[in-house]
């Protein structure tokens, strides 16, 4: 399959969905905005009203992070189940696997995108006017999205291996939920060295932290640190991309039989 036509089918399978999707409820497409304001408005009410942040600027702290993190934790877990979702269409058409997650992250991504226009909307509703500093979103988007697709090919191929991964992978997001400060500023640790430590070890950590030096402090993010990111998750998909290849007749049998 030459790599135009893949990208077109990854496209139309994601636009696709998004149509089926929309179609299941009432609200249609306005869940794309309703539903991320509704996990802030969550965790607002929880760690700001009841439980006292003591930021000030919580609301924008907590948006700046939780968003984010929305869109790679919900495109790595559904993709993680796409392929052995799919065995039925892999049983009768022998296509490349790694179809199937991607078109998943690529619908992510088009929610995603509105996603941000909302994140922006808010930001200067609060007082941050759009700035120059913004434009850093570019590379951190990039390399934000880069290790969407390394994690769910990874996260693919386990489910693959063992169905059980299904019910793991969620609930290590939900570990890496509470240690990639969304609700609480890695900076504000008082030992650096373990600052430092969380974020060379939690590339999440090291992204949610850059969205937000970007977006609500005009500073620029570490570019090293983005670089090492980006590199290590392209490094990921490339062994993914050609374990898939390679192995591409016994992942379509795992499919079929887990």
């Amino acid at each position: 399959m030459k790599l135009s036509q893949y990208l077109s089918l990854v496209d139309f399978q994601a636009r696709m969905a998004l149509k089926s999707d929309a179609s299941n409820y009432f609200l249609g497409y306005l869940w794309w905005v309703l539903e991320p304001l509704l996990f802030v408005l969550v965790f607002y009410l929880v760690f700001d009203v009841f439980l006292d942040s003591g930021r000030a600027d919580f609301l924008i702290f907590l948006v700046c992070g939780k968003l984010p993190f929305v869109w790679f934790s919900k495109s790595v877990s559904q993709a993680s189940n796409s392929i052995v979702a799919n065995a039925g269409m892999i049983g009768r058409i022998d296509v490349p696997k790694s179809l199937f997650p991607m078109a998943i992250i690529q619908e992510g991504l088009y929610k995603q995108a509105v996603v941000f226009l909302l994140l922006f909307i808010i930001l200067n509703l609060q007082g941050y006017p759009v700035s120059g500093s913004w434009l850093w979103l570019i590379p951190i988007v990039v390399v934000n999205y880069l290790m969407i697709v390394g994690c769910a090919f990874f996260g693919s191929i386990l489910v693959c291996f063992m169905k059980d991964f299904a019910m793991l992978i969620p609930l290590g997001m939900l570990f890496l939920m509470f240690m990639s400060g969304i609700f609480w500023d890695v900076r504000s640790i008082a030992d650096p060295q373990l600052a430092e430590a969380l974020f060379t070890y939690n590339p999440m950590a090291f992204i949610l932290d850059s969205y937000r030096q970007a977006l609500m402090f005009e500073s620029s993010p570490d570019l090293m640190g983005l670089l090492r990111v980006g590199l290590v998750s392209t490094a990921l998909i490339a062994v993914m991309v050609w374990y898939m290849r390679k192995y591409n007749e016994f992942l379509a049998l795992r499919a079929l039989t887990v």
